[in-house]
């Protein structure tokens, strides 16, 4: 008799564990995709830009001379490039001047990301008057709307923090279906010379999470 209550109890444990191991292993395999968010990569943002870059030599000693910025950025916390695709918040409503202060918009005001929105010698992407944008968006949440903004001329982005009345509003778009991969135009008037910001607001459809971005440009 007790043999087999003993088996049974192994048995039983054994079955527990299982279960156990089961569920953790479904948790394990759902978090990623939960977890999973997007940004702008073309023009690429600067997190994006110094992960596409320096993700894969980021203990490289080169980066501080080459890419000082990025070294930067790393050295503040490489979270912020590891996690590129997660510059977002919740609950803004659509309220985003008045939740984001000045000098805090390339970080979307999220402190872990404070490096973003430091003044300086950003690699830039050439860019004309007319240019495409793409979003890439590993959860295909979608899009309520994007909007584009361009720094005014006169804006010094290596020497200055950027603050709302540094932008001019170029365009919204519309709604977007969920995609991983969301691309429009943007027409400028042409006026733009030199290194520019390109600032992104990603208002996503599945929630209301906002995300905010600075994307370093140089127009010809």
């Amino acid at each position: 008799m007790r043999k087999r209550s003993t088996f049974g109890s192994l048995t039983r444990r054994r079955g527990l564990i299982a279960l156990v191991v089961s569920v953790l292993v479904c948790t394990f395999l759902w978090t990623p995709t939960a977890s999973a968010h997007g940004t702008i990569v073309g023009p690429a943002t600067r997190a994006y830009q110094c992960w596409q870059t320096w993700g894969s030599q980021h203990t490289n000693p080169a980066m501080q001379q080459q890419d000082p910025m990025c070294w930067q950025a790393f050295q503040a916390n490489a979270d912020t490039m590891w996690n590129w695709m997660s510059a977002l918040r919740d609950g803004l409503r659509g309220n985003f001047q008045a939740a984001t202060p000045d000098g805090q918009l390339c970080s979307n005001a999220l402190t872990r990301n404070n490096s973003l929105n430091t003044p300086g010698r950003w690699k830039t992407t050439n860019l004309g008057s007319s240019f495409s944008m793409h979003l890439y968006d590993q959860a295909s949440h979608g899009a309520d709307y994007l909007r584009v903004y361009i720094s005014k001329n006169g804006f010094d982005p290596a020497t200055q923090r950027l603050g709302w009345g540094n932008l001019d509003f170029i365009t919204q778009t519309g709604r977007f279906a969920p995609a991983k991969d969301i691309r429009f135009d943007v027409q400028t008037s042409g006026a733009y010379r030199g290194h520019h910001v390109v600032f992104t607001i990603w208002q996503a459809s599945h929630l209301d999470q906002a995300y905010m971005w600075c994307s370093d440009v140089n127009f010809g």
